[in-house]
Formats: C-alpha cells, sequence, structure tokens
C-alpha cells in the first residue's frame, strides 16, 4: 500500500480467489475502462441467433404447407431457428398421430439445410418441432 502511494496509484485485488490473492499497483480508472471495453468487444463479437415459427393445423392441406417449407428453407440458409407449430382444435386432439406425420414430412423436406434440435413432443393442445440451421 506503501508503494502504491508513493507512485500516486492504486493497489488492486487482480485475482481474489487465488492462494495468496494477487494484487497490483495501477491506476484504477484505467483498468476499469480496459475491461469494459473488453466486455464490450467480447459482447459484439457474440451472435443472437433468432428463432422463426411455423404455425399450421392438422388439415392444413399441401400447397399452404409447400409455403410454408420453402419459407422454413429460407430462414434457415440464413442461420436462423426454425420452431414448427401445429395447434390442435376440438376433436383433432384425438389424432395426435395426423400432427406427428405432418411434422415428420416437414422434418424429411428439411434435412439437407437443418439438423433437429428438438423432436415432435405434445405440450397441451399444440405439437412442436425445433430445428437448427446445418453447420
Amino acid at each position: 500500500m506503501d508503494i502504491a502511494a508513493e507512485a500516486g496509484l492504486d493497489l488492486v485485488e487482480v485475482s481474489p480467489g487465488a492462494k495468496p490473492p494477487v494484487c497490483r499497483v495501477m491506476d484504477f480508472g484505467k483498468f476499469q475502462y480496459q475491461r469494459a471495453k473488453k466486455d464490450k468487444e467480447a459482447r459484439k463479437q457474440q451472435t443472437k441467433i433468432e428463432l422463426k415459427e411455423i404455425r399450421l393445423r392438422p388439415k392444413t392441406n399441401d400447397h399452404h404447407r409447400g409455403f410454408k417449407v420453402k419459407d422454413a428453407k429460407r430462414w434457415l440458409t440464413e442461420g436462423k431457428k426454425v420452431k414448427v407449430t401445429i395447434r390442435f382444435r376440438g376433436r383433432e386432439m384425438d389424432y395426435p398421430e395426423i400432427g406427428r406425420k405432418l411434422l415428420d414430412t416437414i422434418e424429411e423436406e428439411l434435412t439437407e439445410v437443418s439438423i433437429t434440435e428438438q423432436k415432435p413432443k405434445m405440450e397441451g393442445r399444440r405439437m412442436m418441432l425445433v430445428l437448427a440451421p446445418n453447420k
């Protein structure tokens, strides 16, 4: 502490978990600024993956599904994740195999541009499938 006072600087504890704790004589304001700058640069390098969603019903016809699959393929090639959701209403709940078959065909059509991140599973009145882009 005497050395730091003589130099007009601060005594900064760099790593408190070490045995014995490591301290350094430096300007604390400059240290904080450099650390904030490094953290900001690290956040800039991170990529945020966007999740797009396609909503269908079990009775969705092939033509309409084709449009949705084409959109999903475009999003996957752009590097976005795609969540395919099938909503069941009324008596459609008695036939979840129709929804599973629909999700399986969509998954099969998109195998060349995606990998399955989450297999089809039922959550309440919805069945969901999550696809991630190929590397």
